[in-house]
């Protein structure tokens, strides 16, 4: 880790890490209790009940904390193992919070007291507190970047597909996520979607078909792939991605129940609305803002299905105030 750093600094680090005098590290105690602390069974079932994996949330948390290395060369030096401190995540702007039960996997495996003050879910307003902490000074310190990072990326996903939610108030299309997400933070992304008011499209390639320009361009149809899966899977959900009426009508003829509309003007999109009559669930994709939502959702499609709610949602504003 000190390889790349100047030769006065990595004998800093030597010395306080006990390795010039052949000690242990300092923070070995720490490391070596995370390794073997785990999440809570009260808090396991809460992640369950939110429909996500406890030993995978664990698994990423214990992966982010070991991003941070073992030793915390700002804290250490200045805290005594014994100090203790008490604070409070406080929302810094209105929105929607999402990650609490994830946030608390990182005060469990560092062994640091918490009340949640708000759930997944709810509306905040600036300074409102979120969540409580209190414990040994070092760990609240080694927690608050990861739990913060958490925070902050799934509030921000959940204010999103808040403010889709609500800019289509009184008509009945729903925003939708899509497969557009980080890597290793599907199911967390997908799940701020949900605390948002959105709606979850497939969660992978295994659970739902969808037909798309380039399946369509090497099958040589939209009929030729339609039929294709449905020889092999009878009853699987299946959406068609369609670019123009006419592709609307084939794949209504084909019986699709589930249509994309990629990239379609207004118009088009209340005319293919007009077209399948009810016949197929209509989603529109490509080009959708927030400023068009409303003017894309009057036109009858059901769903509008919107990347940016995890590949370019902006953090929320959180913080941790000691008190």
């Amino acid at each position: 880790m000190a390889a790349g750093l100047p030769g006065t600094v990595r004998r800093g680090l030597a010395r306080a890490s006990g390795h010039a005098a052949g000690g242990e590290r300092p923070d070995d105690g720490i490391r070596t209790s995370r390794r073997e602390r785990r999440v809570t069974p009260e808090l396991s079932q809460k992640l369950k009940d939110a429909g996500l994996d406890p030993q995978t949330v664990e698994n990423l948390v214990r992966t982010a904390l070991d991003e941070d290395g073992p030793v915390d060369v700002t804290s250490e030096p200045i805290f005594a193992p014994e100090a203790a401190s008490a604070g409070d995540f406080r929302a810094r702007e209105a929105g929607v919070v999402a990650g609490i039960p994830v946030a608390a996997v990182v005060f469990e495996l560092l062994d640091v007291a918490y009340e949640a003050k708000a759930a997944d879910g709810d509306r905040v307003a600036p300074g409102q507190v979120l969540i409580s902490v209190e414990g040994p000074t070092r760990a609240v310190l080694r927690a608050e970047r990861t739990a913060l990072n958490l925070l902050t990326h799934l509030s921000g996903i959940a204010t999103a597909a808040r403010r889709w939610t609500d800019a289509m108030e009184g008509t009945k299309a729903r925003v939708r996520d899509t497969r557009k997400t980080l890597p290793g933070l599907r199911a967390l992304q997908k799940y701020a979607v949900a605390c948002g008011g959105g709606v979850n499209h497939r969660m992978g390639l295994h659970d739902s078909a969808l037909i798309k320009d380039n399946h369509v361009a090497a099958a040589g149809s939209v009929t030729k792939a339609y039929e294709a899966i449905r020889a092999v899977y009878p009853s699987l959900h299946v959406q068609v991605e369609c670019d123009t009426l006419d592709q609307v009508e084939e794949a209504l003829a084909v019986g699709a129940k589930s249509i994309l509309l990629d990239n379609m003007t207004d118009a088009q999109m209340a005319e293919a609305v007009r077209l399948v009559a009810g016949r197929a669930e209509l989603e529109a994709s490509g080009g959708l803002t927030l400023e068009r939502a409303r003017d894309v959702a009057v036109t009858g499609v059901d769903y509008l299905a919107v990347g940016a709610l995890t590949h370019s949602a902006r953090v929320f504003d959180i913080g941790l105030d000691f008190s």
